[in-house]
């Protein structure tokens, strides 16, 4: 099969995901091919597709805030109250990151990869060495539930079924943020909707906030004195970017090297690894639109932006101009790792995710051999585009 072929095929993959995860969405990024590199769109506000000027407004952190119309952090104020505006901006904010970071380090991701998902790896190769047949969707939201329950401290001895229930909760939550396009204020419907959904996932937080050791991310927040309504909100947090961005960008990947046809170059250079990893998430880029509010007038690209504004970034157009993956490609100056964000709110957890992607793979390829995709379904009407079911098998 021809290299174009095979682009082909996985472009439209993905494709069909975006359709499926959001119709609404697959519109404005295929609309916006055919836009400038910064345009004003009635009702949304500013668009942005070159990465360059993506970057420069995620680090314009005084023309260019999280917490007015526009920007995440506007709804998880309205979810957890005025202290969660200071996770997202100020001093706060700093402290947190800053008292958080070595549990998010390089080492440190390789560790808690290994503690909370390497058993569960050993599994799926071996049934894979049996010749079963592995959805890799459901394998990844297990072991993203499991690596974010150790990672925050919480009862890490549960079955498989409670992390599909608790992927299961972000995903609805995450539902709720799909009608926020035009406007990030929610109806009080929603936030009783939300709330409602946040205290399933956060259940056993306040458990863990008075107990979890200082080696957990709600010790630190005890040890910080937080408080439980700012260490729910983080928690809830880290469930949403750890597990629904997670999974969706590892098992993009997974499709990602089997669709271009990419799997016996990694096979036959093991080196290639941190660029397949790089690239799945560079293509797949899981928050495909990242919202800001204007706090002041800026110019962005020779416009003129106004206070009060809104501005959304279609990561995923600007990313995917680098062109398909290929795990032969070298780092693009001009996206760095854009797919994670920028600036102070530059991803924490950037480290763990690329780990998170590199095991799968490597566990997939554990035989030597080339897996192939059996089935695949995508999950609709989701915010994160993704997989419902990927089905894999050896030979």
């Amino acid at each position: 099969m021809t290299s174009t072929k095979t682009t082909g095929r996985a472009a439209r993959h993905e494709a069909r995901l975006l359709w499926a995860a959001n119709p609404g969405l697959f519109a404005l990024l295929e609309a916006a091919r055919h836009t400038g590199p910064i345009t004003r769109v009635p009702r949304l506000g500013w668009v942005v597709t070159d990465p360059v000027l993506a970057r420069h407004v995620l680090n314009d952190h005084a023309a260019f805030g999280m917490n007015g119309e526009g920007g995440v952090g506007h709804l998880w104020t309205q979810l957890f109250g005025d202290e969660m505006a200071q996770f997202f901006g100020g001093a706060r904010h700093a402290e947190i990151r800053t008292r958080a970071r070595d549990l998010f380090t390089e080492d440190a991701a390789q560790a808690l990869v290994k503690r909370s998902q390497g058993p569960s790896h050993a599994v799926l190769a071996g049934r894979l060495a049996a010749g079963e047949t592995v959805d890799v969707a459901d394998a990844a939201r297990v072991l993203a539930g499991r690596m974010v329950a150790d990672l925050l401290g919480l009862a890490a001895d549960r079955r498989d079924d409670a992390y599909r229930e608790l992927f299961g909760a972000g995903e609805r939550l995450a539902r709720l943020a799909m009608g926020t396009t035009a406007s990030t204020d929610l109806d009080s419907g929603v936030v009783a909707r939300a709330r409602s959904i946040v205290d399933e996932i956060t259940a056993g937080v306040a458990h863990a906030y008075r107990t979890a050791g200082p080696h957990t991310l709600l010790g630190r927040c005890r040890d910080m004195d937080l408080g439980l309504p700012l260490a729910r909100g983080l928690a809830t947090l880290l469930v949403i970017a750890g597990t629904e961005t997670g999974v969706s960008g590892t098992v993009r990947t997974v499709a990602l090297l089997h669709d271009t046809g990419r799997q016996r170059a990694l096979l036959d250079d093991p080196s290639l690894m941190d660029n397949a990893v790089r690239e799945g998430l560079r293509v797949a880029t899981p928050a495909p639109v990242i919202g800001r509010h204007v706090n002041r007038d800026a110019s962005v690209g020779g416009r003129r932006l106004r206070a009060g504004e809104r501005v959304l970034l279609l990561t995923y157009r600007a990313t995917n101009g680098a062109g398909p993956f290929d795990p032969h490609r070298e780092y693009v100056p001009e996206t760095r790792q854009l797919w994670f964000g920028g600036g102070r709110h530059l991803c924490l957890g950037a480290a763990v995710a690329r780990t998170q992607v590199a095991r799968m793979l490597a566990t997939l390829l554990s035989g030597g051999r080339p897996y192939r995709i059996v089935s695949r379904r995508a999950a609709r009407g989701v915010l994160v585009p993704a997989y419902a079911e990927l089905s894999v098998r050896r030979g």
